[in-house]
């Protein structure tokens, strides 16, 4: 590719480089494709077509982080000109061996700033356009303005937020908007194609997801053995108490310190070694290390999909591909299957039927409800049109329903009874229909 990333070196030598590019040859290889009609081309197709198509589609990239800044320089390479971002993080030291459009001067900076200037200045012709802020800062307008929207993302909330978002839109604008979800985990990636109301959607797929990491709270609270057990205290036990009005921000440094600090604390008087800032982070945020190599190879999946769906040049993804590169190289496609109950999705919306045991306690409900994998609950708060069942939050209320935990959940639901769950992994309410064995 014509192109040169940039180095510490200076900025006149980078100039140098630049002016002998021969920026005129730049998307030869891509007119290739876009000037003749292949064998896979969409009946639209119409050759000589797609590089207006590509210069005129707005795409939306969701993070700037390992997987984002590969698939901003490959969008920018590929002939995309109207390029939006979106990421709420920093850059930090430990970034700069992977998210490679960021310099150790850049530290502090915002990312989806610092990555938006360095595809402009290096590749001529693009517009990239950052928003350092929450994905949930912005409203169903903005997202609509987007053709395309891709997710490089790292938490399963916020993809859910975001799917249950494009799902929404797409439904009431009646102009569906494929999103493209990527994600990877070590030598692990995926890479699939969403289209709002026909395909199946992240919800849909919940259940292939590995249940998080979590530690029993008896032991946490009383025989921590372990640094991760001390964190865990410091976040799940402790936080509520000393700050019972505010919720942890686990992308707030100052939040992160302190539950540092005081899991250290613990862990001193257990003797317990091995707490650190880093591995705070990591419990908190349930992060797994990534790979470059893995980022690469599904930020390049994702982006072949977009320039697809932008140009009609051949069929898109239908509509999931994983890669593994634990021992070996393997990738597979299938199709993952629409979920008639899906409560973000399904066309008719209906309550989902569970089936509980008579005796049953609602805190054993709730534990077996975060047990589903199809759920990926956290802290459930539980109501019926005439009950508050039990109320995670604020304290007052928790305070007054948590006497219900105990009782059976045959008193206080009866049979065919709807039951609305909210949790802060939810960006919709979750409609169940208790039948009892």
């Amino acid at each position: 590719m014509a192109t040169q990333m940039q180095t510490d070196t200076p900025t006149s030598f980078q100039d140098s480089i630049s002016s002998n590019i021969d920026w005129s040859n730049r998307w030869t290889h891509i007119n290739k494709v876009l000037n003749r009609r292949g064998p896979f081309c969409d009946e639209s197709f119409a050759p000589g077509q797609g590089k207006n198509s590509l210069d005129t589609c707005k795409i939306l990239v969701i993070g700037a982080g390992g997987l984002g800044c590969e698939i901003l320089k490959n969008l920018a390479l590929s002939g995309f000109k109207n390029i939006h971002v979106i990421d709420m993080d920093t850059i930090d030291v430990s970034n700069l061996n992977r998210q490679f459009l960021f310099r150790p001067s850049d530290v502090g900076r915002p990312k989806a700033i610092v990555a938006a200037e360095f595809v402009m200045k290096r590749v001529a012709g693009v517009t990239v356009t950052p928003y350092h802020g929450k994905i949930q800062d912005k409203d169903a307008d903005y997202y609509s303005q987007f053709q395309i929207v891709i997710c490089g993302l790292d938490s399963v909330e916020a993809r859910r937020w975001m799917n249950a978002t494009i799902v929404e839109i797409s439904r009431e604008n009646e102009e569906v908007i494929p999103l493209i979800d990527g994600g990877t985990e070590g030598f692990k990636g995926q890479a699939r194609v969403i289209i709002p109301t026909l395909t199946s959607c992240y919800e849909c797929s919940l259940d292939m997801l590995n249940k998080p990491t979590t530690f029993p709270i008896c032991t946490i609270a009383n025989t921590p053995r372990l640094p991760e057990h001390c964190i865990e205290w410091a976040y799940v036990l402790e936080w509520p108490k000393a700050f019972p009005e505010q919720k942890l921000d686990t992308d707030e440094p100052q939040h992160i310190q302190w539950v540092y600090e005081t899991a250290n604390t613990r862990a001193k008087q257990f003797n317990i070694t091995g707490v650190t800032y880093t591995l705070t982070q990591g419990v908190v945020k349930n992060i797994i290390p990534a790979i470059a190599s893995t980022n690469a190879i599904v930020a390049a999946a994702c982006c072949n999909e977009a320039f697809k769906l932008a140009t009609t040049t051949a069929p898109y993804l239908n509509n999931y591909m994983m890669y593994t590169g634990n021992e070996g190289i393997y990738t597979y496609t299938f199709e993952h299957q629409k979920k008639p109950e899906c409560p973000v999705c399904s066309d008719e919306n209906n309550p989902v039927s569970v089936e509980v045991k008579k005796n049953m306690t609602l805190e054993e409900f709730i534990d077996w409800l975060k047990e589903k994998p199809d759920a990926q609950l956290k802290k459930p708060s539980l109501s019926t049109a005439s009950k508050k069942l039990y109320l995670q939050a604020p304290p007052f209320l928790e305070k007054s329903t948590r006497p219900n935990l105990e009782k059976k959940l045959r008193d206080l639901v009866e049979e065919g009874e709807e039951i609305v769950i909210t949790d802060t992994t939810l960006p919709f309410s979750l409609r169940l229909l208790v039948n009892y064995l």
